[in-house]
């Protein structure tokens, strides 16, 4: 487990950024080699997703090869609604680099039968060969996708019913109306993205403090069930200085005396590699 400390919200983009490019250019993805990536939505991701945009347009990274799943979506709530998932990524992030629609992998809310698109999500996943890099934020109760407190660690994708919490978080978003809040969702499970090869959780501001605490320096918990990638071989705990408030002092000071090995996780692909 790393834990990444840096001082604000835009380190933290950047930072993840250059993660995801120094690791699909590490890949070499080609047209029998894709790289897949799991997405989260939400607004911690939006400053990554910009960084993304930018390397794309730049022509320092394509998307060409490059397969997505993203984590979750309402049920029930129309694809064009501006509060779904899937415009929030095509809004965000796929409109904006060479991805191949089809390689853009999202749950249907609306499917006929919900329970057979979770397990042909989960059926898609495992013929891309697996997700190679999983990225999630986290919400301050320390749920990951719609995996909230009390969710199996070993849950796969399925529907969940939503908790009062969430629902009453996520009116702000349909206008303070908590009868246009979705009350159900689809979502990969904690076994769906801790079966992924990498896992990287981007936490900032005060408000997740007390969660990325209970991630990292208490034990595995499923009401706490980003917890359980503390027993991930390979998860990048990312954050911003307002993240580490209820941490342990040696914890801060331990990770932030190992910042220039997780440095060179982000050095330019043609300076350096990182087995």
């Amino acid at each position: 487990m790393r834990l990444v400390i840096h001082e604000n919200y835009d380190e933290v983009s950047l930072w993840a950024a250059k993660y995801v490019r120094r690791s699909i250019i590490n890949f070499n993805p080609g047209p029998d080699k894709y790289f897949t990536l799991g997405l989260p939505t939400g607004s911690t991701p939006l400053g990554m997703y910009k960084k993304l945009i930018e390397f794309h347009k730049a022509g320092k990274l394509s998307f060409r090869y490059v397969k997505t799943f993203n984590m979750d979506e309402y049920v029930a709530l129309p694809r064009e609604h501006p509060e779904s998932y899937h415009s929030f990524m095509w809004e965000n992030f796929f409109k904006h680099i060479d991805i191949q629609p089809d390689n853009a992998h999202l749950l249907d809310g609306n499917a006929e039968d919900l329970e057979k698109e979770c397990t042909n999500y989960e059926k898609i996943i495992k013929e891309a060969g697996g997700i190679r890099l999983f990225i999630g934020g986290i919400g301050p109760d320390g749920h990951i996708a719609f995996n909230e407190p009390g969710s199996s660690l070993v849950s796969r994708t399925r529907v969940k019913t939503l908790a009062q919490d969430t629902i009453l978080a996520n009116a702000r978003f349909f206008g303070n109306d908590l009868k246009k809040v979705p009350t159900q969702a689809l979502t990969v499970g904690v076994g769906t993205v801790m079966d992924a090869d990498e896992v990287m959780i981007l936490i900032t501001g005060a408000h997740k403090a007390f969660a990325l605490h209970k991630a990292i320096e208490e034990g595995v918990n499923h009401m706490w069930t980003v917890s359980a990638f503390q027993q991930h071989p390979r998860t990048i705990f990312l954050c911003d200085e307002d993240a580490t408030m209820e941490l342990r002092v040696r914890t801060v000071k331990y990770f932030k005396g190992l910042m220039q090995i997780h440095n060179k996780l982000v050095e330019d692909p043609d300076v350096i590699k990182v087995d």
